[in-house]
């Protein structure tokens, strides 16, 4: 990933954060010889020096078959992201841009086979995701056969996650005054995604 210096973040407490709060990613490999892309929730569990991603495709996604321990795929985490209008700066020579977070996971995914831990996956997943709001559902209330049934029709696997690349671009290289402006046109959108980012700047650039 193209990182300029004012943009890259290495901080990896940061970097692990936002992989658990954006955990819905985009996973990349080749596959046949093209790139091959599927869009997963993935948990981040302890080990290694980056920690392990883990996941699973259904059986009918032929992309788990490069899932031999050895060939690199790029996991990408991707958050809020908005576009940023001249008309927002105090500084008259700019440009319109956009600005938006990414982290990047780089490791070698290997299939799991213990059906124990590809069932304490899929129930870690679930009680990651379950919460008052949607009743705390749980796989235990599953029909034990149906189940067993569900699970023949998945793959999990494991990425030990080998490098770390984190990009904020949040006005890093404009002035105090700049962002400020921006933060403001932001928050006047109304809009969610906007909003957030100028929280992002603001956390981000302290003000100098």
């Amino acid at each position: 990933m193209y990182r300029p210096r004012h943009y890259a973040i290495d901080d990896k407490a940061v970097l692990i954060d936002f992989m658990r709060e954006q955990s819905f990613a985009l996973l990349v490999m080749n596959f046949d010889g093209i790139p091959f892309a599927s869009h997963i929730p993935l948990l981040l569990d302890d080990g290694g020096e980056h920690g392990r991603l883990k996941g699973h495709l259904s059986k009918a996604n032929p992309q788990w078959q490069a899932f031999d321990g050895e060939t690199e795929a790029l996991v990408v985490f991707w958050g809020p992201h908005a576009y940023i209008s001249p008309n927002w700066y105090e500084s008259e020579k700019v440009v319109p841009t956009w600005n938006y977070v990414t982290v990047h996971a780089y490791g070698k995914p290997a299939v799991i086979d213990d059906p124990g831990a590809i069932l304490q996956g899929q129930a870690d997943m679930v009680d990651y995701y379950e919460s008052d709001a949607t009743g705390n559902w749980s796989i235990d209330d599953m029909d034990e056969d149906y189940r067993t049934n569900m699970l023949k029709g998945i793959v999990a696997f494991e990425m030990p996650i080998n490098r770390l690349e984190g990009k904020f671009k949040l006005n890093q290289k404009n002035s105090v005054a700049d962002r400020e402006c921006v933060i403001k046109g932001l928050n006047a959108t109304g809009d969610a995604e906007a909003i957030e980012v100028a929280r992002l700047m603001a956390e981000f650039n302290p003000s100098e």
